[in-house]
């Protein structure tokens, strides 16, 4: 969503790299572009006035002026107010002192409400709670058995007493719900309410009587952030009208401007908490504006990709993984069965290129990551399973006619099934190396970064001796200097002095201390 935001605030600050002093000319068309590449980003005109005028002074002021690396310490202004325009600080859910915990969403029709709810009770189970998902938007067709579709694939329960499609007190189920989800045993309440197109009076009224009824420990606002600067002004209107604690981004991952996901929080006063970036109930995240201000300006998001390593990931199985490839064979005992393991765990944890934007510098490579072929990674699987046990534990077995037989069990072509196994072994080779603290092959001479001791003493030896000339008269030269040399170091002492000489030498009066 925000990719030409980056590529436009990329190539302003490409402008000013190798400048070792920024003038306030420089300064000044500095914050022209930024302010263009926001406006066309759709980010609301106030924000973009309080952002820039932020920028321009801190720009002006001594940490630029006085710092070795101006041009860095204006992308860090930048990163800085980013982070303030964003909300600043992660906001945390406040959980009740007395269970259950009451979280109330609201919202326009088609900003992904229900499905939300899905998410965020799949979300909050995995951290240990037992939420209970209530269906209180009984007007729009079908939402309750929508409702019950996700919670069942979110694995967490529901409460739908009433059949909906427009039959029903919402109000009294969301009263109601409280009692069931004491009785049984739920910490957790998320009320899914009913929204409309518009803003209207109805609408209103609705949200403020089911708020009234519950007493909501957080009401959290989502928005499409699909929908430009009307999401805006739909969440001033939910602010004044309603009133409420957080802010939700839905449809993160839609191609539009997404200026509208960084105006929400600086408008309204409400911090976004959660952001929705795909369809799979899966794709869903606490919202941490540090992280995605790093995002916008290229730095990737490493700490989101730890976090979904470690969710994903066993530690045990890492480590059994990593003392294979440390092991004394080199890597062998690394098989395709664990290959497949581990290829299988990285898809657990979304899509590849997703994973791959996170990483810094990939920003540069959007295009060819944006068209990666996820199928590859099927295919790659396809082929593996194919093999019978012996060929995953051996692959050096597989010959001509095992290859075309697993070319036909996986519906490959038979160059395919050798690439893989030559991408293995050189893969295993290279991960063997790192785990043995090789570092990186091909980059000899770099501390940590491999290159091998192996080829290190053959440089050595290749450098030893003086090479000896082609020309008879010239080696000849070169053979009774050389002998000379020899001759006189023969004749000296330890200390490469003529024999004798060393009777008269004294110490300088600097070093004589040390004798006594």
């Amino acid at each position: 969503m925000f990719d030409t935001l980056s590529d436009r605030l990329a190539e302003t600050f490409k402008n000013l790299r190798g400048k070792g002093r920024l003038s306030e000319a420089d300064i000044d068309a500095t914050a022209r572009e930024i302010r263009i590449a926001l406006l066309e980003a759709d980010v609301a005109l106030p924000v973009v006035r309080a952002f820039i005028a932020a920028v321009k002074e801190r720009a002006r002021g001594a940490e630029v002026s006085r710092a070795l690396n101006p041009s860095q310490q204006v992308i860090k202004i930048v990163n800085e107010e980013l982070i303030k325009v964003l909300g600043g600080e992660t906001r945390r859910l406040r959980f009740a002192k007395q269970p259950p915990t009451v979280i109330m969403l609201a919202g326009l029709q088609g900003a992904g409400k229900t499905t939300l709810a899905g998410k965020l009770g799949q979300w909050l189970k995995k951290q240990g709670h037992s939420p209970l998902l209530v269906a209180c938007d009984l007007q729009r067709p079908n939402a309750v058995n929508q409702l019950s579709v996700v919670a069942e694939r979110a694995g967490v329960a529901v409460y739908a007493p009433e059949p909906g499609n427009g039959v029903g007190d919402p109000v009294k189920v969301a009263r109601d719900s409280i009692t069931h989800a004491k009785d049984k045993v739920h910490d957790i309440v998320i009320v899914d309410t009913a929204g409309r197109l518009g803003i209207d009076e109805e609408l209103m009224r609705q949200a403020a009587d089911i708020r009234d009824a519950v007493s909501p420990d957080e009401i959290l606002f989502v928005v499409d952030a699909m929908i430009g600067q009307d999401a805006v002004n739909t969440a001033e209107a939910f602010r004044d009208g309603v009133g409420f604690d957080g802010v939700v981004l839905s449809k993160l991952d839609g191609d539009a401007r997404g200026g509208a996901a960084l105006s929400v929080a600086h408008v309204t006063g409400r911090q976004i908490m959660f952001a929705s970036n795909g369809e799979k109930l899966d794709d869903f995240d606490a919202f941490h504006p540090d992280r995605m201000a790093s995002r916008i300006l290229g730095m990737g998001d490493v700490l989101t990709l730890i976090e979904k390593a470690e969710e994903t990931f066993s530690r045990q199985e890492a480590e059994k993984m990593a003392s294979k490839l440390a092991s004394s064979k080199g890597g062998k005992d690394f098989t395709l069965d664990d290959f497949l393991a581990q290829m299988e765990q990285v898809r657990k944890m979304g899509s590849i290129s997703k994973l791959l934007g996170m990483l810094p510098g990939m920003a540069q490579v959007k295009d060819q990551i944006n068209n990666l072929d996820e199928r590859d990674v099927d295919r790659t699987a396809a082929i593996i399973k194919s093999m019978t046990p012996g060929e995953r534990q051996d692959p050096n077995v597989i010959n001509g006619s095992r290859r075309a037989r697993i070319a036909r069990g996986s519906g490959v072509e038979v160059g395919a099934v050798k690439n893989l196994v030559e991408r293995f072994f050189e893969a295993r080779k290279m991960m063997s190396r790192m785990a043995q603290g090789g570092g990186m092959p091909g980059m000899p001479g770099v501390p940590g970064m491999g290159g091998g001791p192996g080829r290190q003493k053959k440089k050595q030896k290749q450098a030893k001796g003086k090479q000896r000339s082609g020309n008879p008269m010239k080696r000849k030269q070169q053979e009774q200097e050389a002998a000379a040399r020899r001759a006189s170091v023969g004749q000296g002492n330890a200390f490469g002095l003529p024999d004798g000489q060393d009777e008269n030498f004294e110490l300088p009066d600097e070093f004589k201390k040390f004798t006594r």
